[in-house]
């Protein structure tokens, strides 16, 4: 019989370290393969999308509002220069990631405004002086991403965005430097303990948060906390019975807290106001130290950033872009491609910027592909139809709406499952402290 305290361990482990290997695996695939229109790129330069995601983008509920520019950083090589243009009237954000998946900083039109600007990125531990006219941004882990996105506007804005993000730079202050990159688990570990090996050698190679290191700690009994060998590679059958049994546990746990633990909201919302709330730590330019947008509870904490990596990598704060997403509908019943279904949106979100309504499958949370190669549906969306008080119904179906009106506001869905994330961009008070409230989708 498994060992239970081992098994138990090990599914705490799962859920403290999701988000570490999750990103790291990210940030691989990105290095090696791309993701969706970003193409494989080195570290510390910028890989850029040249057009709007579409269903070829199987990255966790990437958006098709913005185009993206990721950067994913080593600061192994010492300081780098981070130049931004200026992006005239665009709403754009360069968001910093850690490798915790931390949101530790912010650039762009809310955070730092739209001129052009220079920003000193440094490394854990840097002690040094910026140049003038530069702000420095410090890194909690020697790796992280900064996720860039571009509003556009359509097919016809794409030359400008791509102009502002050939403009974008990344110049190391060591030239001849080249980084240390991911270190690598050992690949002799069994896949289905290969889990376990990766968290035992990120979190080794880019140290937690100094709060989280007593509990790094705990799970010495499991092995992650050993240097050198794995501790994966000859363990006895009880052994790897109750690691095994707690990976499944830890996946279990965390698939439902994805499903319905992610913040209450009214009418199946589930308002991600909080979700990224999780750093605690790290407060560089553009983010909030302020005890509203802070997880406290330890244990609540670590599971949001398990179930924030897991539906929404790189997700951004709520002041920056406010997400809600939903599974059900009016009943409470799961929404499906075989039913036909409405959104009434009276009045539509305040916002800043402007917001969107995008679907996605599940439980990968892709973008679905559709005959009329339409993913979202928002305030910039050509052609739809509003009622004369402004009020917006969006039709959500699989098979293609008759009615003009409903064909002209249809938000495609898959045959099967689906869940669909509105997203408003620079929310207004009204969203924040949720007197705006979102009505409910209805099965029609």
């Amino acid at each position: 019989m498994p060992d239970q305290n081992a098994a138990e361990l090990t599914a705490q482990a799962y859920l403290y370290g999701f988000p570490l290997v999750f990103n790291l695996d990210s940030i691989e695939r990105l290095l090696h393969e791309g993701i969706g229109d970003i193409p494989a790129t080195p570290f510390n330069g910028f890989a850029h999308a040249r057009a709007l995601a579409d269903a070829s983008a199987t990255f966790v509920s990437v958006n098709n509002d913005t185009v993206y520019s990721v950067a994913l950083i080593d600061l192994s090589v010492g300081p780098i220069t981070l130049h931004v243009p200026d992006a005239g009237d665009r709403y754009y954000v360069m968001q910093f990631i850690d490798a915790w998946t931390d949101n530790f900083a912010y650039v762009g039109t809310r955070a730092t405004g739209n001129r052009a600007g220079d920003y000193l990125l440094v490394p854990p531990g840097w002690t040094g002086t910026a140049p003038d006219d530069t702000t420095v941004i410090r890194f909690p882990t020697a790796v992280g991403v900064i996720a860039g996105r571009w509003a556009c506007a359509g097919e016809d804005d794409l030359p400008a965005v791509h102009a502002l993000q050939d403009a974008l730079t990344l110049t190391a202050t060591d030239r001849a430097a080249q980084p240390t990159g991911l270190p690598s688990p050992d690949p002799s570990v069994a896949p289905d303990l290969m889990f376990l090996e990766k968290v035992r050698v990120w979190s080794q190679a880019f140290p937690p948060a100094q709060r989280d290191l007593a509990l790094q700690e705990s799970f010495a009994g499991i092995g992650l906390t050993t240097p050198g060998t794995s501790p994966y590679l000859s363990l006895d059958p009880d052994r790897a019975s109750a690691l095994r049994a707690g990976l499944g546990e830890g996946q279990e746990e965390l698939s439902n807290a994805t499903k319905n633990g992610a913040g209450a909201g009214e009418n199946g919302w589930q308002l991600t106001l909080h979700l990224f709330d999780y750093n605690v730590d790290f407060f560089e330019v553009g983010t909030r130290d302020d005890d509203n947008f802070k997880i406290t509870d330890p244990n609540q904490r670590i599971i949001a950033r398990a179930v924030a990596a897991k539906a929404g990598l790189w997700g951004n704060h709520a002041y920056e872009a406010a997400y809600a997403m939903i599974y059900t509908d009016s009943t409470g019943r799961q929404l499906t491609g075989t039913n036909t279904y409405t959104l009434r949106l009276d009045p539509t979100p305040p916002v800043d910027a402007f917001w969107s309504v995008t679907m996605y499958s599940t439980p990968d949370f892709y973008l679905c592909a559709n005959p009329i190669d339409r993913y979202s549906i928002g305030d910039r969306t050509p052609g739809l139809v509003y009622d004369d008080n402004g009020a917006l119904t969006i039709t959500i179906s699989h098979t293609e709406p008759t009615n003009p009106k409903a064909r002209a506001n249809w938000l495609p869905a898959p045959a099967a499952d689906f869940r669909p994330c509105l997203r408003m961009y620079q929310p207004q008070p009204p969203i924040l402290d949720q007197t705006y409230t979102l009505p409910p989708i209805t099965r029609t």
